[in-house]
């Protein structure tokens, strides 16, 4: 595991610097979010689950490599004693915490009702608790700074519309909008805001297993198929990227969003209109 915070030879970031801790950060969505907060100059914390830390390791070399300090965290975000060592250890190690980017989180595809509980238990645990205790400890270390800050959330196009065979994985989701409204209200008066970015077809790992699994489950001719269907719903013909979501991130991170709380802004290609 890499504990050196230090930055690469003959850079020289500022230890004044804001911080950002990035969940599910070993690859895809959580990646790229990690990487383009340290292009926007923040030093950044990633974490994922300790499975994934050899990639969670690479991340930390391509952040520093772009000047910043990084310090990997294994955390499994279901946790909550986890994610509180995850903020204690960015801001001693890092100094502070300004960002949290709530990324971490699992899809579920199977009917509501042949789900058993358990699993619906297991995915609550990680997407909605495991939200929650990110934006909880994020939440009373900037209160206790006292400069504000930006906490971020990962909901989804499935969490504002239903869709066969991801009723479990967008209840999470649409839970994640309603505690992210609410702590946007209570938040306010210290400064900080609170907003979610609700991906839809992204080109990741994560969206095509859960194709090829809907795709079965409903009988479609191919998983190809399927998703051509399903891109003729968007208004831009093409996946996104992860990129495509890390540039609102960036957005919802940056002084240009002071004004924004509570909202949750689809990056879709057009598939959803609310």
């Amino acid at each position: 595991m890499m504990a050196d915070t230090a930055p690469p030879p003959g850079s020289a970031p500022s230890h004044t610097a804001r911080v950002a801790i990035v969940t599910g950060a070993a690859q895809g969505i959580g990646r790229a979010i990690a990487l383009r907060l340290a292009e926007d100059g923040l030093d950044v914390a990633v974490a994922d689950v300790a499975a994934q830390q050899a990639r969670l390791d690479e991340v930390v070399l391509l952040v520093r490599a772009k000047g910043r300090r990084a310090l990997a965290v294994a955390t499994d975000v279901a946790v909550e004693r986890e994610v509180e060592d995850l903020v204690r250890r960015a801001v001693d190690e890092l100094g502070r915490l300004d960002v949290m980017v709530a990324n971490a989180g699992q899809n579920l595809v199977g009917s509501i009702v042949d789900t058993p509980m358990s699993e619906w238990q297991r995915i609550f645990g990680i997407n909605v608790y495991g939200t929650a205790h990110c934006y909880r400890a994020a939440a009373n270390a900037m209160i206790a700074q006292g400069q504000g800050g930006r906490i971020i959330g990962a909901t989804s196009v499935q969490g504002k519309t239903g869709a066969p065979l991801n009723g479990v994985y967008g209840a999470t989701k649409a839970a994640i909008r309603s505690i992210t409204q609410t702590l946007a209200r209570e938040l306010g008066p210290h400064g900080i805001t609170v907003n979610t970015y609700a991906p839809g077809p992204i080109d990741t790992p994560f969206m095509h297993d859960a194709v090829e699994k809907i795709a079965k489950g409903l009988g479609a001719p191919s998983k190809e198929a399927f998703m051509g269907q399903f891109l003729q719903m968007c208004s831009v013909s093409r996946l996104g990227t992860p990129e495509d979501v890390a540039g609102v991130v960036s957005f919802l991170a940056s002084k240009d969003s002071a004004y924004i709380t509570g909202q949750s802004f689809n990056v879709d290609g057009g598939m959803l209109d609310t």
